[in-house]
């Protein structure tokens, strides 16, 4: 299955204050160009002429139609701090890893890192090497993402508050995801595709993400109930 990549804006819309837009371009390594703004880095352009599962759009690919994803693309053996978070937990076998934006109760944008193991979901502050948060993959209920070409999905986790959280990789995290529930507990993750869905920022604190194909992209919108 080949990597996924979008060519289009994407704007974001909060109801609280206004927020960067994410572009094609490349983050630094504060996860922000030249101007201050955050931006996606975009995986080189290699991508199938298969309508891929999730991703909503059809694309083209320049090179092999097989190749299949990386999963690791931060070589986590090779980084001990990541290592040993790991191994204090008993969980070594990694099936994916990279940079990520996650989106905080209060709407505002941090860089951290992903890793997904066959157990559990880990997100990891890249600045201080800080584990912020373990999530067994047993309590995860379902994925939500819209049908167009953005690049945000929602973990909803019922006994505790949800993760928003904006890649160009989507397409395989959620894919890594799936096969993982699946593997580990024979269960079938559900996968909800909306252009519209809620999921709780925080303790009693729901916001709504609305979606809307426009002239050159994909607006998002991120609302509080």
């Amino acid at each position: 299955m080949s990597r996924y990549q979008s060519s289009r804006r994407i704007q974001i819309e909060t109801d609280e204050d206004p927020q960067p837009r994410f572009d094609n371009e490349t983050l630094d390594d504060d996860g922000a160009d030249a101007s201050g703004g955050m931006k996606l880095r975009l995986p080189n352009s290699n991508v199938t002429e298969d309508l891929e599962p999730f991703m909503g759009v059809k694309v083209r690919r320049k090179a092999s139609r097989h190749r299949d994803y990386i999963g690791d693309y931060l070589d986590v053996q090779s980084r001990p701090y990541l290592m040993k978070i790991l191994d204090k937990q008993g969980d070594r076998k990694v099936l994916f890893a990279d940079k990520v934006l996650k989106f905080t109760g209060s709407g505002k944008m941090k860089r951290r890192i992903l890793l997904i193991t066959d157990f559990a979901i880990y997100i990891v502050d890249p600045n201080t090497d800080a584990l912020k948060r373990r999530i067994a993959l047993a309590a995860v209920e379902k994925l939500c993402l819209s049908e167009l070409s953005d690049n945000f999905f929602a973990i909803i986790i019922p006994t505790e508050y949800d993760l928003l959280m904006a890649s160009t990789r989507k397409t395989e995290i959620v894919t890594v995801l799936a096969d993982a529930m699946k593997n580990a507990s024979d269960y079938e993750l559900e996968v909800s595709l909306s252009n519209r869905f809620e999921y709780n920022a925080a303790a009693e604190v729901v916001k709504e993400v609305h979606f809307e194909e426009v002239e050159g992209g994909v607006k998002t919108k991120i609302t509080q109930k």
